[in-house]
């Protein structure tokens, strides 16, 4: 091998093993979230969360003398994402929980991202999916629906609220709309700075939140200590930070794909954690989406492949 071949395989090794460990972390969002949702309201949770976030991520830009961003234009597309990302969807996916939402229900309307995201990435960037990356998108969905179904069924679907419905479609839309928009201002900007703006904004945002529609009593538990421990820095700060760096390398759609594996692999961690039933049924389903994701990666141009 030459010099700059072993440089180049030194380069994209974080690339190729981002994809998986994004879906690793993500997966343990909504069992986390559910635990958290169950001593704190939606707002107030996400407030001692973020605030936790932007203590860690100023402490590393302090150590790392990290540099700003330059211009006020800057800071407020930050805080545009904030508000779309972490706002709006952490916060969605909360209430809809709080009210009653299964999470399975909750994952499954979730996994409409990567359609939603391939749609407007089109609209708005002009990512055109080719024919190999539709037939991806299509097992990704149909694997979502069969992991759910089998282990949730749908003859309950008439009973769920319609609060939060309403509640993780607010989420949806807002984490689509938020890495469309982190993808067309933001690439360029350092995550660290840009993650204490971003979740600064956020603090801000739930804070006014709280205090206009909650009680902001916390039951603090040491299980709800872990969760926001949990959520903060392998979230927030793992995964969001893994997101964005897929985001800034590959296209929109092919990293919406990922969204796909989520629900099956919360599934799956449900079985090992909790000894929830997984049905042969739930691991075709994995194996379906598992097929989409490979197809949406396979079928993206070479200049925007994660693996």
């Amino acid at each position: 091998l030459t010099r700059a071949a072993i440089s180049q395989s030194h380069s994209e090794w974080p690339l190729r093993l981002a994809p998986g460990l994004f879906v690793l972390l993500w997966s343990t969002g909504f069992i986390g979230s559910k635990f958290g949702s169950l001593y704190a309201e939606p707002f107030t949770m996400t407030a001692i969360r973020m605030s936790l976030v932007v203590a860690i991520l100023l402490a590393v830009v302090v150590f790392s003398r990290a540099p700003w961003p330059k211009s006020k234009a800057e800071f407020a597309h930050l805080m545009v994402v904030g508000l779309l990302v972490h706002a709006c969807y952490l916060c969605g996916v909360l209430y809809a929980l709080r009210l009653g939402m299964p999470v399975g229900f909750v994952a499954m309307i979730a996994g409409i991202q990567p359609i939603l995201t391939a749609v407007l990435g089109f609209c708005f960037f002009g990512e055109a999916l080719r024919s190999l990356q539709w037939l991806g998108m299509a097992f990704g969905l149909g694997g979502v629906l069969l992991v759910i179904g089998a282990k949730f069924g749908f003859s309950g679907t008439a009973l769920l609220p319609l609060g939060g419905i309403l509640a993780v479609g607010l989420g949806l839309f807002g984490i689509t709309l938020g890495t469309l928009y982190q993808k067309r201002f933001c690439t360029q900007i350092d995550l660290r700075t840009g993650g204490v703006v971003q979740y600064s904004a956020t603090v801000m945002a739930c804070l006014v939140c709280a205090f206009a529609f909650e009680t902001r009593e916390v039951n603090w538990t040491q299980s709800f200590i872990g969760a926001i421990i949990w959520l903060a820095v392998v979230l927030s700060i793992g995964a969001i930070g893994l997101l964005f760096y897929m985001i800034r390398h590959g296209g929109t759609a092919q990293v919406a794909s990922l969204f796909f594996l989520t629900p099956s692999v919360t599934a799956v961690m449900a079985y090992v954690c909790f000894g929830e039933k997984l049905s042969v049924l739930a691991v075709f389903g994995f194996a379906v989406t598992a097929v989409g994701v490979a197809l949406v990666l396979r079928g993206s141009k070479p200049d925007a492949k994660m693996s």
